[in-house]
């Protein structure tokens, strides 16, 4: 992973890719990303980068430290 900070969504999807989660797939409102168990929502696209508070959410979500 990239220094801690704003990320945007492609590069996200990116960095969790190369930690083995599979995706991301269409679902609901939101689109996911899963790895055995696992299973994280990834935010909509939108005009700005994701935050550091909700990549931490994520990040914890994921197991990834």
């Amino acid at each position: 992973m990239p220094p801690f900070g704003p990320i945007n969504r492609k590069d996200l999807v990116r960095y969790l890719k190369r930690a083995g989660f599979d995706g991301p797939y269409s679902g609901g409102k939101h689109q996911f990303v899963v790895k055995g168990q696992i299973t994280i929502r990834i935010p909509n696209p939108h005009k700005g980068d994701i935050s550091k508070s909700l990549l931490s959410r994520i990040l914890r979500q994921a197991k990834i430290s």
